[in-house]
């Protein structure tokens, strides 16, 4: 620098330019040396290219000064690219970074001398200022909190109105030196020198005025960068937050924030403010301050009291007359444009739109006309009073002061306040009250500003000073006014926001009795926010940058290297571990950047294809390509893909193919397509059209793949549709017709139907052409996911409680929900998903990734969830809702809280957050998009002729969908109902989402175990919400927590990707129930005894899932499954024991009655009101608990389970006295009545009480019927007061937290779902459980119905762990759902004899192939028949038929018609030689017909003539006779008669042709007539060996008698139809009979290495 020569008049210009005021440098000559060293320290700061154009711009290389242009010649670079560069530099140097350097060369005066000048470079008119003043004060604002963001120096608080003086000012300015300047003009406002971004005072400020800036480069605000807006609208977005509920914005901007073509700000702005109009100013209206010619707006908006999901006409763009693309606003307001719409060309060659100003015309008046117009009602801030005098009012309330809280109390000259918005109000309250709120406020500070110091990390000293402080304090407090958790200190203090936080500070006992200080008061509790500045390995600044910002943010990893905006050595050392994603902008260095976790997960077939795309015209993305291919999943072969008929992927013509190809109809069908495959994506239907065109002759139809009731077209669209083919018979009862079931037919069809599938499974990959085209199909759409490994190792956890370390599926799981999708966190019970959650919250809202996050959780869990959160964060700001918050009174007060509070997390229970509803709005615009897709629907199937039935299944839909439309129309609107989207939640955690899987779907399956197509409320709208904030967060707001994601059957994870992958479903084709279901799942019928014993049903279930690792691939993108195998908590070892009991005497008759009931309601000789199978099956139940449930005055046998029970109870107390432990035992059956009946628990407290244990430590759960009362009897069990506690599933399962002392569980019953064993047994195998070894005992009554209920669970769970594994799925897995009894199983279990049940089975299974046999018999008769008499008789006709009309050809071709000349025609003896006379003449005969019969008329061209009346059709007919006869119709024109008789004998080809066909169709129908006699019955030989057995075990067991004398078997006819054995679920009654332990104890999901059981 020295080397200059003219380094002070250069020094001077650029500092004149970096300071804006000449003025204020002039001072600087006297240290010319000190200015000298601060430049030159300040340049160091820039780029080398930009110092040299600064010190060449400026003349520090040769004392003149130069133009941007003669800089960008010397440089060698474009003009624009100079300008940009230019521009770059100088805010570099005023930039904080640079003005520390600068600073120190202005003193106080200076400034002071400043204050008169002019220093803003968007300056603002005066007289654009003055309008909006005078538009302002129109609408009724007279003082108020006024905001200036971007304020420069400060022109709006210059000019403020005098009626405006008592308002207080608030300024913003990021320009370090302008800003100073601004705070010595204004010193009475509060200026704030910072960015917009780091200021943040919510709902407080009543008026925003101001002149954004303006440019397309972004604003780094966290809670803003998701909208991804440009700078000028991220003022407007933020301003809008920032006044209150009726608050106005006014800012003066540039047009493009009106007129962009991506509307997509001002529908954010439109959702929360109303427009109250815009002028748009004349292009000249700044030349006079800035020099510029620009088109800016005035906009005014008043902030709306809460969200509307609307879209007004001002966020669309219009055309003017002139065809000017605007907005809609100046289309439809031509006077708020106070200039002339014209084009320009600018500098680069476009032509742009602009106003010119017109001529002769004052600005001032033109806006002062335009004000006019602007509409708006301002209204001061409400607050509810106490009734008194005006003057006295106003001492009640006070401006807010920005520093308290909104929703807090503070306190002001000794009197307290309650901030609300941008008031803070008078609390009137006693004396000893105000010593506890203000207490409390006292304290509520100090933590604030302990927090504070905790996470700015200061020294160990400070902290332990205000940790004094804190302790002094609070004992202060406590000594005076007890507990900060005491009742009357709650009551007070509940609506501070800090509230819990204050709560939290102290540790309570079971009693509530304080137990100990918090950590807080000896510890640092909060991990601080270490702030990275620098890295020096690229790696190490992508870890941060995942860490601080969640994403790979190029320019912010460039800044810590050290290189701000040269990315080059980051993408080149990370090449392989960052990819640039091709979809993004290719021509943005910094955009779509991704971790190669990110990239290479997903679907990674369309991303191949993407990548190979891009790479042929950018070769930069074959490192992408390579990548790709090394992460496709491998190509799976035809043998391992189960296609299924009616899979919904399948294409139409494939099954039409296979239709053709199987059931071989004749030519004229297949040559005309008469019958055809279609389906519709809209209703997810298939239909085949004409299915009765073959008509019964047709073998293949009605016999080989049909039956003559449902032929084989019939069955087929049944098949593709997943419906099991049913017959149906018609009788009439009471005069009234009515549909049964006809059992053989039945029977039949579905043997058909089954042969069909197998057909079909044959065919489907014979043909390699349509292999190859399926595979590569199924591939692409179900084998193309890769499930993202989440990595949470380089989360930082700020502000997070340094005591606590989370464990690594922790972390992982919270990088899940941070980074992934919609997540399910599938983790098994005790695997800590609370702190999952909070510290996922907290994190998302740090990196900007969600605003507000709400907590679903059990209602009785609320404040147990808020504790667990403070306990993981000390400062988080969460605000808990109570059954009190949604009283009526309260409901709008509390959910205005929610929506304008800053809250971290809002807890709120289930039934709570039900009574929050979407907008009728939304609700409305849901069905109206559905009823607007049907419409389309229809159109397009009304244009494909034959679609009927789509129309009609459309029609009905749309029907439904109105009525629903009309019934959300017709409710009165009530105003002060706060709506879901209003609360501002972006981010919803489920907790126990179980609750919500009755969700209704629609589907064509008829009932299907396990399907719930009830409409539980509470779904619907959970649905609805998630659909919702799918669509504000792309798919990123749902969290979903449950320890039991599937309990009863696979058919609940189609409901929980609805909620949590919707998008998926709809990219897959997959959102209808039954396309998911035909893709990944089969179904199987059986036909059996309707439990009620009235007849048959048929009972469809799903038997098997396949597919199933492409399934789990889809499902593991949204669910992390984490299985007790992988976690190995501590928990204690688990002990499992099954208590085998003998039963009673009695009990045995008992068990043998059933046996006689289930016969007799078998039969049908017992009305089903009085006894049937499920009264029977419950009956069972009660036996193996206690005999005494079914007659209380049988004995109590003392070798009963329950006896059993008692006594093991019993040792074990004993045992553990010292250590006062507890037991629990679970007994859904027979809980206290409270009416003196008899019932097991009063039973087993009675008989402990007799064996000396005291009162108090037996209770049960039952007697706990509030929330209160459930939570102190918990504490007095946690605590040992409470010694057994007795408790059915549902009261005592998810939630009951009493694991401390707990060592044993019994279970006298079992449910009849693993969920609710694995609940029961979560009780006690649990975290926080003292005891390193636990008991389960599983209690067993032998010969009744325990031991088949347990096998039945055991059954379940394996099903469910094959689900739930974390090692790759089997390809398939049988399903299970609810099994009630059957009759079969009933009559085994009573008996305790295996053989009985296979005796049954065999008499089903024999009845039933009889049946089978028998129609096989009867098919063949009548083939032989056909064979013999039919086939040969038709065959011999049509050859006979094609003789004759050959010979008939000949005949016509020995007599042409000449076209010129008439050939003749006799009649009556008479030749007529001409056309028309002849024709005249046939017309006469046709009146001189005596009656209707045939009559000789003559002979024409070698044929017989002859004339008729044919009465059916009603008309004349001409028959040409020779071989055969020819009728044609006669018409009223006489050519036209002759005409049609030439007609009639000149196509003999196409009769000869047809004919030919029908012979040939004749002969296959022969052949494969033929090939079907020539079959054995298949089944033959099964027939014949179950015979046998049968009749062994008859003789075996003593019972081969007289069927028709007894009761006790079912009759071998047609009727005894019953259902197809299920899989062995006796596998405990196949052992020895009198083996001492018939059934495994029930464990959890995996055994010890592992694998499911």
């Amino acid at each position: 620098m020295k080397d200059y020569i003219y380094v002070h008049e250069a020094q001077i210009r650029l500092l004149g330019d970096i300071f804006g005021n000449k003025a204020v440098i002039k001072s600087l000559e006297s240290n010319r040396r000190r200015t000298e060293a601060s430049i030159q320290k300040a340049l160091m700061r820039l780029s080398e290219k930009q110092r040299l154009m600064i010190l060449y711009q400026y003349g520090f290389t040769d004392g003149n000064a130069h133009t941007p242009e003669e800089t960008a010649l010397y440089l060698g670079i474009g003009q624009k690219e100079a300008k940009q560069m230019g521009a770059l530099a100088l805010r570099t140097l005023r930039s904080p970074l640079c003005s520390k350097e600068l600073k120190n060369l202005l003193s106080e005066d200076e400034y002071t001398a400043a204050r008169s000048s002019t220093l803003n470079a968007h300056y603002t008119s005066p007289v654009v200022i003055r309008s909006i003043y005078e538009a302002v004060e129109k609408m009724g604002f007279q003082s108020g909190n006024i905001l200036e963001p971007s304020m420069g120096i400060g022109n709006f608080f210059g000019m403020l109105p005098s009626g405006m003086a008592d308002s207080r000012l608030y300024g913003v300015e990021l320009d370090s030196i302008t800003g100073r300047i601004a705070k010595k003009l204004y010193p009475q406002a509060d200026i704030t020198v910072a960015g917009f971004e780091t200021t943040d005072r919510r709902d407080f400020y009543d008026l925003a005025v101001g002149n954004v800036p303006f440019g397309q480069y972004k604003v780094n605000d966290k809670a803003y960068n998701k909208l991804g807006f440009s700078i000028h609208n991220y003022f407007f977005a933020k301003a809008i937050d920032q006044v209150r509920p009726g608050g106005i914005v006014a800012f003066v901007t540039s047009r493009y924030t009106m007129d962009s073509k991506d509307s997509t700000a001002r529908k954010h702005m439109a959702e929360r403010a109303d427009l109250l109009g815009a002028i748009r100013l004349p292009n000249n209206a700044f030349r006079a301050n800035a020099g510029t010619d620009v088109v800016s707006d005035i906009i005014f908006l008043q902030k709306r009291d809460r969200p509307a999901d609307i879209e007004p006409a001002w966020v669309q763009l219009g055309k003017t007359e002139d065809g000017f693309d605007i907005n809609q606003y100046f289309v439809d307001h031509p006077e708020m444009v106070l200039g002339e719409l014209t084009t320009e060309s600018t500098q680069y060659g476009r032509e742009e739109l602009t106003v010119a100003p017109i001529e002769d015309t004052s600005l001032a008046d033109q806006l002062a006309e335009a004000v006019q117009h602007i509409e708006g009602q301002y209204t001061e801030v409400e607050v509810e009073t106490p009734d008194i005098a005006d003057v006295e009012n106003e001492k009640h309330i006070l401006p807010a002061d920005p520093d308290v809280k909104n929703f807090s109390y503070t306190v002001v000259d000794g009197e307290v306040f309650y901030r609300e918005n941008s008031v803070m109000t008078q609390v009137e309250l006693s004396d000893t009250a105000k010593g506890r709120v203000t207490g409390m406020v006292e304290l509520r500070q100090i933590v604030n500003d302990l927090i504070q110091q905790q996470l700015e990390d200061y020294p160990d000293a400070d902290i332990k000073a205000t940790q004094e402080r804190l302790n002094a304090a609070y004992d202060a407090f406590a000594a005076k006014y007890g507990l900060l958790n005491d009742r009357k200190n709650g009551r007070l203090f509940e609506q501070d926001s800090s509230y819990y936080l204050l709560c939290s500070l102290e540790n309570l006992d079971e009693q509530g009795q304080l137990k100990s200080k918090a950590a807080m008061f000896t510890k640092r509790t909060i991990r601080p926010e270490r702030t990275v500045t620098s890295v020096d390995t690229p790696s190490e600044a992508l870890a941060v940058s995942i860490g601080e910002r969640g994403k790979v943010d190029l320019p912010y990893m460039a800044e810590l290297l050290g290189t701000p905006g040269d990315y080059g050595r980051i993408t080149t050392e990370l090449s392989g571990v960052i990819f640039k994603d091709p979809a993004a902008d290719p021509t943005d260095p910094e955009a779509g950047w991704q971790m190669a976790d990110e990239y290479l997960s997903g679907d990674v077939r369309a991303k191949l294809r993407m990548a190979q795309f891009a790479t042929e015209t950018n070769p930069e993305f074959a490192v992408n390509v390579d990548a790709l291919i090394k992460a496709q999943p491998r190509e799976l072969e035809a043998s391992e893909i189960d296609v299924r008929l009616g899979a919904t992927w399948l294409d139409p013509s494939i099954v039409q193919q296979f239709m053709m190809e199987t059931f071989q109809p004749p030519y004229r069908i297949r040559y005309n397509n008469a019958i055809t495959v279609r389906y519709s994506p809209y209703t997810s239907e298939w239909r085949i059209s004409n299915k009765s065109a073959t008509g019964f002759g047709d073998i293949m139809a009605t016999e080989t793949y049909g039956t003559r009731r449902a032929n084989a077209y019939k069955i087929l669209e049944d098949t593709l549709n997943l419906r099991d083919s049913r017959v149906y018979d018609t009788i009439v009862e009471d005069g009234k017709e009515k549909r049964v079931l006809n059992q053989n037919e039945t029977t039949l069809a579905q043997q058909k139907q089954q042969a069909i599938k197998d057909a079909f499974a044959g065919w489907v990959w014979k043909d390699p052409q349509r292999r190859a085209l399926l595979v590569k199909k199924y591939n692409e759409l179900f084998n193309s996911t890769r499930p993202r490994e989440y990595d949470g190792g380089h989360i930082h956890f700020v502000g997070m409680n340094p005591e606590i370390n989370l464990r690594e599926h922790q972390r992982n799981a919270i990088a899940h929900v941070l980074y992934g999708h919609n997540t399910l966190l599938a983790h098994e019970v005790g695997a800590g998903k609370t702190f999952e959650m909070a510290a996922a919250a907290m994190e998302s809202k740090r990196l900007g990734l969600c605003q507000k996050s709400l907590f679903v959780v059990p209602n009785h869990l609320t404040e147990q969830w808020a504790a667990e959160f403070l306990h993981l964060y000390p400062n988080a700001k969460l605000l808990v809702t109570s059954k009190k918050d949604f009283e009526p009174g309260n409901r709008k007060t509390f959910c205005s809280r929610i929506a304008t509070g800053d809250y971290d997390a809002v807890i709120i229970g289930h039934s709570q957050f039900e009574k929050i509803p979407l907008s009728a709005e939304r609700q409305e615009r849901l069905i109206q998009e559905q009823m607007d897709e049907i419409e389309e629907a229809i159109e397009e199937a009304k244009e494909q002729a034959g679609e009927h039935f789509t129309v009609k299944q459309l029609e009905k839909l749309r029907k439904t969908l109105k009525q629903k439309l009309e019934k959300l129309q017709a409710t009165d609107r009530k105003d002060d109902v706060v709506t879901f989207e209003q609360l501002g939640v972006d981010r919803l955690f489920v907790d126990e989402s179980q609750n919500y899987k009755n969700l209704f779907l629609y589907t064509k399956m008829r009932n299907v175990a396990g399907l719930s197509t009830s409409e539980a409320q509470k779904s619907s709208d959970m649905f609805g919400k998630c659909r919702y904030l799918d669509e504000i967060t792309g798919g990123r707001g749902v969290i979903f927590a449950t320890g039991t994601p599937i309990s009863n059957s696979m058919t609940e994870m189609y409901t929980l990707m609805r909620y949590l992958q919707y998008n998926t479903l709809q990219q897959k084709g997959l959102t209808h129930f039954d396309a998911w279901a035909s893709t990944f799942g089969e179904t199987t019928t059986a036909i059996e005894l309707a439990p009620e014993g009235t007849g048959y049903r048929a009972r469809t279930r799903f038997a098997k899932f396949f597919n199933v690792p492409e399934l789990m691939a889809m499902f593991k993108e949204a669910a992390d499954i984490k299985t007790s195998d992988q976690l190995n908590l501590p928990v204690p070892e688990a002990k499992f024991e099954t208590v085998v009991v003998k039963p009673s005497e009695i009990q045995k008759d008992m068990v043998q009655a059933l046996s006689e009931r289930a016969a007799e309601v078998h039969s049908g000789s017992v009305d089903p009101s009085v006894d049937n199978m499920l009264k029977i099956t419950s009956d069972g139940r009660k036996i193996g608990l206690d005999q005494r449930l079914m007659n209380s005055a049988l004995p109590d046998d003392p070798s009963s389970k329950l006896n059993a029970c008692v006594n093991n109870v019993l040792r074990i107390w004993n045992d553990t006295k010292e250590q006062k432990l507890t037991q629990l035992i679970f007994c859904d059956m027979s809980t206290p009545k409270g009416d003196g009946s008899f019932n097991v628990y009063d039973d087993i407290r009675s008989k402990l009480l007799n064996a000396g244990v005291p009162e108090q430590e037996i209770e049960f759960i039952h007697n706990a019927d509030t929330e209160n009362k459930k939570a102190e009897l918990f504490s007095k069990v946690r605590s040992g007061q409470v010694r057994v506690l007795l408790g059915s599933t549902a009261k005592m399962g998810a939630g009951t937290n009493v694991q401390t002392l707990l060592v044993a569980v019994h279970h006298l019953d079992v449910g009849w779902r693993p969920s609710d064993m694995t609940q029961r047994n979560g009780r006690i195998i649990r975290q926080g459980n003292q005891n390193k070894q636990v008991y389960v005992y599983n209690y067993v009554t032998e010969g009744t119905f325990d031991g088949y209920l347990w096998q039945t669970l055991e059954s379940k769970q394996k099903f469910i762990s094959q689900i739930m594994t974390s090692k790759s799925p089997m390809r398939s897995c049988d399903d299970i759902d609810e099994q009630a009894l059957s009759y079969a199983e009933i009559k085994a279990l009573c008996a305790g004899d295996p053989r009985i049940r296979e005796k049954m089975d065999l008499d089903v299974q024999v009845a039933k192939l009889k049946v089978l046999r028998g129609d096989f018999q009867n098919q063949k008769y009548r083939l032989e028949d056909k064979l013999l008499k039919t086939f040969p008789e038709e065959i011999q006709k049509q050859k006979t038929r094609i003789a004759a009309l050959q010979q008939d050809s000949q005949t016509a071709a020995a007599h042409p018609q000449d076209k010129e000349n008439f050939c003749g025609m006799t009649i009556k003896g008479m030749v007529y030689d001409d056309k028309k006379v002849a024709g005249e003449r046939l017309l006469l005969a046709r009146q001189e017909m005596p009656n209707a019969d045939m009559m000789l008329l003559g002979t024409y061209r070698g044929f017989e003539l002859n004339i008729r009346f044919d009465s059916f059709k009603n008309e004349h007919q001409a028959v040409l006779r020779a071989e055969l006869s020819y009728p044609v119709s006669l018409g009223d024109d006489a050519r036209g008669n002759i005409t049609r008789l030439d007609n009639a004998i000149d196509n003999f080809a196409d009769r000869i042709a047809d004919a030919e066909n029908a012979l040939q169709n004749l002969e296959q129908q022969k052949q494969a007539a033929e090939i079907e006699v020539a079959k054995p019955f298949a089944q033959e030989e099964e027939l014949a060996e179950k015979s046998a057995r049968l009749a062994e075990l008859n003789a075996l067991l003593n019972i081969d008698r007289d069927r028709s004398s007894s009761q006790d078997a079912p009759e071998e006819t047609e009727k005894t139809e019953s259902p197809a054995p299920r899989p062995s679920v006796l596998a405990a009654l196949e052992e020895k009979v009198n083996q001492s332990e018939p059934v495994k104890p029930f464990r959890s999901y995996y055994d010890k290495d592992g694998d499911a059981r």
